[in-house]
């Protein structure tokens, strides 16, 4: 047993050395993320804020747009709450901006980057600002997450007497700090390990390999004919972030040539039941079509109208009865990863989680300090067959975690090699 305990502990220490930098960076830009609306409202108040009058056309309100900052107006997102409207401007230049608008004049209150400050947020959230190495990173964190969970779970098992939950000593003390850090991780390890999985559908090999999988197995969207992704088609591909999980790669429907306007592309989408919260991207280019993605709160939100640019037919209503078992499943997930499924409830809860990773990831260096004197035998030893099959297990199913796990390996095997002489 001491053999195993050591074995196990050595994992779980090199998975913190690994990903609690890294933790404490996803726990505070997710809790910023958590409070999203609220964020926007004290940063932009001055342009959020609107009078009461019905809404001018879509087509006069962006045209008054375009002439006032110059670009194309490639994506129009009304609130569910009386704020003002929000379009997305194609610039000359190749850059996007946010445009503030007032949809009783058409009015542009003011402009900011494309997404405004929170669009920063979840960049650094996701590290996308370091492009693939960036996605890599997070996909590596979140499995060693669930690795750490595991471990740290196995290593609070009482034993001996133990309490299960409670501190004892005194701060001086490492046992203090063994007992705050265990028992932080165990109330809220659920939690811990819950956003690590829900997370990883972002990911790139990860979530990838899922929503192939997902659509492989008639699990996912709804079958949707159309010559590409919007990620890889000729039309805007911005507009896939607009949309569910579920369909961010899916086949886009091919439209006909001419251009209905957008006001007469809403009616048809409000026709089929989008409600008012959503978000329009209009055709960047011949045949694209119009797309109207209501804005998801709850996963049972989802609801996507594609509409022929040029005649005006409704080429796709998918809603979240539409999609299959895997793919309600993961959308759930990322509702309340968010803190959105559920209310108010839920995001104090993954706030809460975020708030029990920034304590674990303060007390897990102090008990490294009171302990080094020691020796912390750093890379992992020999480990049971039982242990060893479970972190192959985790391996393959994350691969780039798993990559790591052979580094750490390799690392090991030369030591005593080194070590033997």
């Amino acid at each position: 047993m001491d053999a195993l305990y050591r074995s196990v502990w050595r994992w779980h220490l090199v998975a913190g050395l690994l990903v609690l930098p890294f933790l404490a960076w996803l726990a505070v830009t997710g809790g910023l993320y958590l409070y999203k609306a609220e964020i926007e409202r004290a940063v932009y108040a001055d342009w959020l804020a609107v009078a009461p009058r019905a809404p001018l056309s879509l087509g006069t309100m962006t045209a008054r747009v375009e002439q006032a900052t110059g670009g194309r107006v490639a994506q129009v997102t009304r609130p569910a709450e009386r704020e003002s409207w929000r379009m997305t401007v194609a610039m000359a230049d190749g850059t996007r901006r946010t445009a503030f608008v007032d949809p009783g004049d058409g009015r542009v209150l003011g402009t900011t980057r494309a997404g405004g400050v929170m669009s920063v947020v979840r960049e650094l959230h996701s590290l996308i600002i370091a492009g693939p190495l960036g996605n890599a990173v997070i996909e590596i964190v979140a499995g060693w997450t669930i690795v750490l969970v595991l471990t740290g779970l196995w290593l609070w098992w009482p034993r001996g007497g133990a309490p299960a939950i409670g501190v004892r000593g005194k701060p001086r003390e490492r046992r203090f700090w063994r007992d705050l850090h265990a028992s932080t991780g165990i109330v809220a390890g659920a939690v811990i390990l819950f956003l690590a999985v829900t997370g990883m559908p972002w990911s790139g090999v990860w979530g990838r390999g899922l929503q192939g999988l997902v659509a492989a197995q008639g699990w996912g969207r709804p079958k949707s004919p159309g010559p590409a992704p919007w990620a890889a088609a000729k039309g805007d591909h911005h507009a896939a972030a607009t949309l569910p999980w579920s369909m961010q790669r899916a086949l886009v429907p091919a439209a006909s040539a001419g251009d209905i306007g957008p006001d007469r592309a809403l009616s048809v989408a409000r026709g089929r039941g989008v409600g008012d919260g959503w978000t329009m991207t209009l055709p960047a280019s011949p045949g694209a079509p119009y797309l109207v993605s209501a804005t998801i709160a709850r996963a049972d939100d989802a609801h996507v109208v594609y509409v022929d640019a040029g005649s005006g037919r409704l080429l796709q209503d998918a809603r979240a009865p539409d999609f299959g078992p895997g793919a309600r499943a993961i959308e759930w997930g990322i509702a309340t990863h968010q803190g959105q499924q559920y209310g108010e409830a839920n995001r104090l809860v993954m706030l809460a989680g975020c708030i029990a990773i920034l304590m674990l990831v303060a007390t897990a260096p102090v008990m490294w300090f009171k302990r080094r004197p020691r020796g912390l035998d750093l890379p992992p030893g020999r480990s049971g067959r039982g242990l060893t099959m479970l972190m192959a297990g985790a391996g393959l199913l994350f691969p780039l975690t798993g990559l790591t796990m052979l580094v750490a390996l390799v690392v090991a095997q030369a030591r005593r090699r080194l070590a033997s002489g």
